[in-house]
């Protein structure tokens, strides 16, 4: 039976496990933390349940099909309920945009602040709807494991309409001139950890794919898909061991060895790093081992934004508030200038809002409760950062900017309150710099061109997660690992 180990149990590495474990091969997961999840983990304190992480979940099909690999049904083990409204936009004059799939709210909404913004509404969505449809078919269902794959006739025409050299602010400037509508669809640009400044233009796509099919939430909370994972891989065999970070890759003769923790060494035959690629080559692996991807290049790899974590649990109802909401500042251009030019905390943040106590009043403690999860984008971490001292003045600045959009009474009402920053997320998941999607798509290539999902130093060694093929996000990084899983298995047939 063919041995693979998988350092780290994020969605990814659990995905990879789940498709292999039910295949015939033998996999243990080395974790080294007290749970799985990796990013994604459930934070209780005082009565409030909130998610760590990813909490707005889209393309349901690919969490299903780690199911339907095995022969499961995903009901059996999690249950996904629609949200409506997908997520409420608010802007610094007052105006609200509550996103949702229909067109013609949507246009009265716009309109409501740029009648000409409105009429464009309808052009906008169906090439969004292009360039989905163009990545599902050319990017996000097949792994670029060699130059043969990155230089096929489809996959370039493919990357041609989509303007891969258009940034998503100027594709979106073809049709809009408001800036509340360039913001609120500019935002999916840091879905990717990124700048809309910046980023390629395909990443428009998610307007269609949010408006057409749907945001969820998980019933429970999204650290459910987790557990749900988990039970299925233990279901079917998947060794897990928590506490137990693993050390060092062994490699021999460019072939992996298996790997070493503190407690053991593991032979494997494969070894899939769910762990941030950009981390496990740097600390985990010798740069002899890895001429490719020497220190040198990687510290040209512009790491993505991080976030800011203000955990909030308020014994009062916001009704302003629905289940996903966005404060958006009056220059949100100036938030990206900070982030990404000046490595510093923005001081006027963009302000994510999760309220899952709005479709599930049990995780905020019961009625008349709020389990707030309030985000602030912020810089990867670098050595001018006092993030001690940050920890304890920015939750004061982000407080007051929420009472400006009047959630009065938190300061005063709050019963619980915990705060992660970007050191935090890099010393507790390993990312890299404290990056939640690994690497920016700041850039052409690292848009297009990820670090490689297999190695190409090191025999057996393969990649899963946000900063490989075919990217962040938790649809993308669950996808990674059936996509690798399956590579795997083709060559062994």
């Amino acid at each position: 039976m063919k041995k693979v180990i998988i350092i780290g149990g994020g969605l990814g590495g659990l995905s990879a496990a789940i498709r292999l474990q039910s295949h015939g091969f033998q996999v243990t997961i080395l974790e080294k933390e007290a749970s799985l999840g990796g990013k994604l983990q459930r934070h209780l304190g005082g009565g409030y349940s909130f998610d760590l992480g990813p909490s707005t979940i889209t393309m349901k099909t690919y969490f299903e099909e780690v199911f339907t690999s095995c022969q499961r049904r995903m009901e059996d083990y999690v249950t996904f309920y629609p949200i409506s409204p997908l997520t409420k936009n608010v802007f610094a004059d007052g105006h609200t945009v509550e996103f949702t799939s229909h067109i013609e709210q949507m246009e009265a909404q716009i309109a409501a602040f740029s009648p000409e913004d409105a009429t464009q509404y309808r052009a906008f969505l169906r090439e969004s709807k292009t360039f989905f449809q163009l990545a599902e078919n050319h990017f996000l269902n097949r792994l670029l494991l060699t130059w043969k794959d990155k230089v096929d006739l489809r996959l370039m025409r493919a990357l041609l309409a989509v303007k891969p050299f258009t940034s998503v602010h100027q594709l979106l400037r073809r049709y809009f001139r408001h800036p509340h509508t360039l913001a609120m669809f500019g935002r999916y640009a840091t879905y990717i950890g990124s700048s809309p400044y910046e980023a390629p233009a395909i990443f428009n796509m998610m307007a269609y794919l949010e408006g057409e099919k749907g945001i969820y939430g998980i019933k429970g909370g999204t650290y459910r898909l987790v557990e749900a994972f988990e039970t299925l891989a233990k279901e079917l065999g998947v060794q897990i061991h928590l506490n137990e970070p693993v050390q060092r890759v062994l490699v021999k003769n460019r072939r992996i060895q298996g790997v070493e923790t503190n407690q053991h060494i593991y032979e494997a035959d494969q070894v899939i790093a769910g762990a941030d690629a950009l981390t496990v080559y740097r600390e985990l692996i010798d740069e002899k081992d890895r001429p490719s991807v020497s220190d040198q290049k990687l510290s040209h790899i512009e790491p993505s934004l991080s976030g800011f974590v203000l955990l909030l649990g308020v014994p009062k109802v916001y009704d302003q508030l629905s289940h996903h909401n966005v404060f958006f500042p009056d220059n949100y251009e100036q938030e990206f200038k900070d982030i990404f030019q000046k490595k510093q905390l923005p001081q006027d943040p963009t302000l994510y809002i999760c309220n899952s106590g709005f479709s599930e009043p049990e995780l905020s403690g019961g009625t008349g409760k709020s389990n707030l999860f309030v985000l602030a984008n912020a810089p990867y971490v670098t050595k001018t950062q006092k993030w001690d001292m940050l920890k304890e003045t920015y939750p004061q600045l982000i407080k007051a900017k929420l009472k400006e959009k009047g959630l009065f009474g938190i300061d005063q009402l709050v019963e619980y309150e915990a705060v992660q920053t970007p050191l935090d997320l890099q010393q507790k998941t390993g990312a890299y710099h404290g990056a939640i999607y690994g690497m920016s798509s700041n850039s052409f290539k690292q848009a297009f061109f990820r670090i490689n999902n297999q190695s190409k130093d090191i025999e057996g060694l393969w990649f899963v997660g946000g900063t490989s093929h075919p990217g962040g996000g938790t649809p993308m990084v669950t996808k990674s690992g059936q996509l690798v899983a399956e590579a795997i298995m083709k060559q062994h047939e």
